[in-house]
């Protein structure tokens, strides 16, 4: 048998003898909440709580002295993150620091554990940082497919006798998210004297929408010569609605390709990392000889460049 199977077997064997001892067996006794064993007005901060602080104080204030930060505020906005940068940089830190363990327990069998160490410990902010732009793809999307209401809303509103602000800050209090975010943002911006086409085409950059950019234009254009917006909305809106559909119809039909794409780049990680857990001796040559770890790096640089030519070919533009 394995090493690596056998410790993971009896840590996994003495973390179920401890929850059936602590929780089924002998559990702890019921506490009184800590909300009524304090004085009214009175705050009790463990030392977790205080050594977190000062952790995230010491990341803010060395975050505030470089241009660009790995995870800053407005990247975490975008991908509709709500923790704070030095907080979202400790849970990295941390999951570095699992990845790490991880891989030193796989390299026991090869005689390579700190190579692992530091390989899977860097696979940490990779991971990250893969999430973050995966999460903004996937709220910028969503964004896009919104817009169609977006403007029926807003024409809707027009008719109703309501001004052009109002009716923004209508749909933007019954639209969901992320629309209702963005829109948040543009109602609290012009409250502060921004110029409402501003605002609305700094949201179309930020999502990057070509098909909002256009709402955006229709209504500065209407902000400086008048006419019936409601139905400049209604006609561009009927526009969106039909690239929308093109849009669908040409995802449909590339939905093999991108298929075949992703198992091309997913299978050979997969197979390597498989062989990894079953036979680390089958791979510890490219991790204990030079001409292993030239071999493994090349087939990463390889690899890489395959993904972003499949990526590229098997997006459509129009």
């Amino acid at each position: 048998m394995s090493p690596t199977l056998l410790f993971g077997g009896i840590l996994l064997g003495t973390l179920a003898l401890f929850a059936l001892l602590f929780m089924v067996i002998a559990p702890a006794a019921p506490r009184v909440a800590r909300s009524r064993r304090l004085a009214p007005g009175q705050e009790h901060v463990s030392a977790l709580t205080r050594f977190t602080q000062r952790t995230t104080d010491a990341l803010d204030a060395a975050g505030a002295k470089r241009r660009r930060r790995l995870f800053g505020a407005e990247e975490l906005e975008l991908a509709g993150i709500k923790t704070e940068p030095s907080g979202f940089l400790i849970l990295v830190i941390a999951g570095s620091a699992v990845l790490a363990v991880l891989g030193a327990l796989l390299g026991l069998s090869s005689g390579s554990p700190l190579l692992l160490a530091i390989i899977f410990g860097l696979l940490g902010p990779v991971i990250a940082k893969l999430i973050v732009s995966s999460r903004t793809s996937a709220r910028q999307a969503k964004f896009g497919e919104q817009i169609d209401d977006l403007v029926q809303m807003i024409a809707g509103s027009l008719r109703a006798g309501h001004g052009l602000n109002r009716a923004i800050a209508a749909v933007a209090a019954e639209a969901e998210e992320p629309a209702s975010e963005e829109l948040t943002r543009v109602v609290n911006e012009t409250r502060l004297g921004r110029p409402l086409a501003d605002a609305l085409r700094t949201v179309a950059e930020r999502m990057k929408s070509p098909d909002f950019e256009w709402v955006t234009q229709a209504i500065a254009i209407s902000q400086e010569t008048g006419g019936n917006l409601a139905e400049v909305l209604d006609q561009v809106g009927s526009t969106i609605r039909e690239r929308g559909q093109i849009r669908r119809q040409v995802k449909a039909l590339s939905a093999e390709g991108r298929l075949s794409a992703i198992i091309l780049v997913c299978l050979p990680v997969g197979v390597f990392l498989l062989l990894l857990v079953l036979n680390p001796a089958y791979v510890g040559f490219f991790f204990s000889n030079f001409m292993g770890i030239i071999a493994l790096i090349v087939a990463l640089i390889l690899l890489s460049i395959g993904t972003i030519w499949v990526s590229r070919a098997v997006r459509v533009e129009f």
